[in-house]
């Protein structure tokens, strides 16, 4: 019987080392290509994930115009004389005053768009969903560049949390056919900031496969060697409380606990980070190892799996933790109850250094508890790749 497939695009910044990043690739991988065609749609073709790019997918080219807006003033008026895109020169000055003036990182991405669009051409091909993969600019490009059937809109986070203006969002929003989230809070918090479009929200988790996780924890690396090995998988921002996590290194430290935390990762707040743990004396217990291809051996060699974020959609570090049963434990943002039932699976703390220092101790004191959490955490049905069924009853 001959199928007639339906074109699927899907539209996201780049596969930099994210938790959306990682959550689209394991969506490429799970979907059905005897019924999709599926292209790829990045604003720059660059990130830890790139290579993962299944092979049944097509990567569109990347937006020539997107790249003066991503370098300096001075280099993208150059670049664009030479080309006479004198428009684009007006337009990327305007972004300066903007990207200089706007201090809210969230708002700024949303009021450059309008001039970033001006230098990006509509797609030509049509499509039959068009999914922007991340609040802000994939959402905006579906909306404003695509001409598809149907547009579905991802928010990967808790909304009041990202720092966005909802009256921008708005417009947008209307665009939409469903705006989808990671988490049954997450949705919560969509549907009170945007009542008018409550019936459009859905939630569809991020598809994770145990047995793939479980399958790359086997790989060698070097021996995690201390006494008590913690990790912590997450980018070096502000969301993920690394402060609060090296305060809390300083106070075990100093009540006489050995033990080394590994934190994998990159990102913009690294120095300010390096300093505190020199600061602190801290180079040989906190240890910032950097962005891993595979984290899943570290994590799988850890005592215990530390998660100190400010807030969370949902969280696939923690959930990867989960299907590696290690005992966890995590700060009490909005939505960390979606996955963590207090001293079943892991131990949720206040978001303090304290608190967390306490947390920390409790596990590597009381033996019983940790083998409690993994024993429970290994009779979980963890792998959710049947999530991808909720995106097909929206596409189809």
């Amino acid at each position: 019987m001959f199928i007639i497939k339906k074109e699927l695009l899907f539209v996201i910044n780049n596969l930099n080392c994210g938790g959306a990043e990682k959550a689209l690739i394991s969506l490429l991988e799970t979907i059905d290509y005897s019924r999709f065609n599926v292209d790829l749609f990045l604003f720059k073709h660059e990130g830890l994930f790139f290579s993962k790019i299944p092979k049944d997918v097509t990567l569109l080219k990347e937006p020539v115009g997107y790249k003066y807006y991503d370098m300096s003033i001075k280099k993208a008026t150059t670049e664009c004389l030479k080309t006479g895109k004198l428009k684009t020169i007006y337009n990327r000055i305007h972004a300066g005053f903007i990207f200089k003036k706007e201090k809210n990182k969230a708002k700024c991405e949303q009021k450059v768009w309008k001039l970033i669009s001006k230098s990006i051409n509509k797609l030509e091909k049509e499509y039959d969903i068009a999914i922007g993969y991340l609040e802000k600019n994939p959402i905006y490009f579906c909306v404003d560049k695509v001409n598809a059937k149907k547009k579905i809109g991802f928010i990967h986070n808790d909304y009041d949390k990202l720092g966005m203006d909802p009256k921008k969002d708005y417009y947008y929003f209307t665009k939409l056919d469903f705006l989808v989230t990671v988490s049954e809070e997450c949705a919560k918090v969509l549907r009170e900031r945007f009542p008018q479009f409550s019936y459009k929200v859905s939630v569809m988790n991020n598809i994770i496969s145990s047995r793939i996780v479980n399958k790359m924890a086997l790989a060698k690396i070097d021996q995690l060697n201390s006494k008590i090995n913690i990790v912590t998988v997450g980018r070096l921002n502000y969301q993920k409380g690394y402060e609060m996590a090296i305060k809390a290194c300083k106070y075990l430290v100093e009540e006489g606990y050995e033990f080394v935390w590994y934190v994998i990762g990159e990102g913009t707040e690294r120095p300010k980070l390096q300093k505190l743990i020199v600061d602190n004396e801290l180079s040989e217990s906190f240890v910032l190892l950097g962005i891993k291809e595979n984290p899943y051996p570290y994590i799988k060699q850890a005592d215990l799996y530390v998660q100190t974020s400010r807030f969370e959609g949902k969280s696939i570090a923690i959930d990867e933790a989960k299907i590696l049963n290690k005992p966890i434990v995590v700060t009490n943002f909005t939505t960390a109850k979606d996955q963590i039932n207090h001293n079943e699976n892991g131990i949720i703390v206040n978001m303090n250094s304290l608190s967390i220092a306490k947390g920390i101790k409790t596990l590597i004191d009381n033996e019983e508890l940790r083998l409690k959490l993994s024993k429970n955490l290994s009779k979980e049905k963890l792998g959710n790749e049947f999530e991808i069924n909720k995106l097909y009853e929206m596409i189809t």
